[in-house]
């Protein structure tokens, strides 16, 4: 009735939902499974270039989120849900790969950080609070697609790097960098969305 007090149309369910944002965060849900058969099949440059494409998606939606002001609960649920399917899936799927760097311990302690705040933000979610990504989120999810390209990188062209010892070992500690960085942002971001999870629980209590 306001709407049509006002003059104004109010999108419809669909449109609202199938917005620019949300349609790049399914393509990259779409571009998992051409990322696992790659890595699989370990065509890790092609990989590396389907991940890269998968990266650039997510910094696009959530641009567009901001400049259109489109973004949505369901978007805010399925935007890092589809980080985490391909990047915890990805990691998990290069532990028995050689040379990958990529350690079982590191999938546990990833994968157990994102089941953890994705529990919080959907529990909040459906009780009416938004929890978006806050910074170290965003800086978390940053080094893990830059940490999966160095290592799907120096799987690709390790073996054209016999010859280059140097651009070899520079890219294997850029690596191991990356991979051991990420561990640590995605700990450190983890405790955070805890302490957010906590204190805004307490605050609708209050």
């Amino acid at each position: 009735m306001a709407a049509i007090i006002t003059g104004t149309k109010r999108p419809s369910g669909t449109s609202a939902v199938w917005n620019w944002p949300n349609l790049l965060t399914a393509l990259r849900f779409v571009l998992t499974v051409p990322i696992f058969v790659c890595i699989l099949l370990g065509w890790f440059g092609i990989a590396t270039v389907l991940l890269a494409v998968a990266g650039v998606s997510d910094w696009l939606d959530g641009y567009l989120a901001r400049k259109l002001k489109s973004g949505t609960a369901l978007g805010r649920n399925l935007d890092p849900l589809a980080d985490k399917v391909l990047v915890s899936g990805s990691l998990i799927l290069l532990i028995p790969v050689d040379s990958s760097g990529v350690a079982a311990w590191m999938v546990v302690v990833i994968v157990c950080r994102e089941l953890i705040v994705t529990s919080l933000r959907s529990f909040l979610e459906h009780a009416g609070t938004p929890f978006g990504a806050a910074l170290l989120g965003k800086l978390k999810m940053v080094l893990q697609l830059l940490a999966l390209l160095t290592v799907l990188a120096y799987l690709a062209l390790a073996p054209d790097l016999q010859n280059l010892p140097t651009a070899r070992k520079t890219l294997w500690l850029a690596r191991d960098a990356l991979l051991y960085g990420t561990v640590g942002i995605t700990v450190i971001s983890g405790i955070e969305y805890i302490w957010r999870a906590y204190k805004t629980c307490q605050d609708r209590v209050a």
